[in-house]
């Protein structure tokens, strides 16, 4: 029987995630399954993938095909970097502790290079959030200028009506 490891849509209208199964061919797209693997939810930034790596690797040993997405889930996951350090050990280029070492250095490397770009994406949106306030400060810093500006202009109007109201009975007193 050939099996493929594929996606299995749920969820609403323009809101999926699937279940990562393992199918006969002839199976349709959301019908029978042999096995659940994982899920995949391309909703969340980044994408969240729940995976049982050993059943996944086991199947992927076995010769199950995955689809475009899924493979690259797996590789994402490290199954198909698995499968190449265990075939190095079958063919005895290094012994099994040294490629579970190899693997657990690819994965750390990994995962620092997500947390690096986590940490950037974090910083960016600070320094955006700070140029925004900077910006804000500015505008609302002109508005209190133009605000002053005009209050003054209106005081110096209202002081200059009043001021030959006051004078012109002074000179009608000096006039006579």
């Amino acid at each position: 029987m050939a099996t493929k490891i594929r996606l299995q849509r749920h969820g609403r209208k323009s809101y999926a995630f699937y279940s990562i199964v393992i199918a006969d061919v002839r199976a349709p797209r959301d019908g029978k399954f042999i096995e659940k693997i994982g899920t995949y939810n391309p909703n969340t930034n980044p994408a969240t993938v729940d995976l049982k790596f050993d059943r996944a690797l086991d199947w992927v040993l076995k010769g199950a095909q995955p689809t475009d997405t899924v493979r690259n889930i797996l590789s994402r996951e490290g199954v198909y970097m698995k499968k190449h350090l265990l075939g190095g050990v079958t063919k005895g280029a290094f012994g099994e502790a040294e490629a579970e070492a190899k693997f657990e250095a690819w994965k750390n490397n990994k995962q620092n290079g997500l947390a690096a770009l986590k940490a950037k994406n974090e910083e960016a949106k600070k320094a955006e959030a700070k140029a925004r306030l900077e910006a804000e400060k500015k505008v609302n810093e002109e508005k209190a200028k133009a605000l002053a500006e005009k209050k003054a202009a209106e005081a110096a109007a209202k002081a200059a009506e009043e001021a030959p109201a006051e004078e012109a009975p002074a000179e009608e007193a000096a006039a006579e």
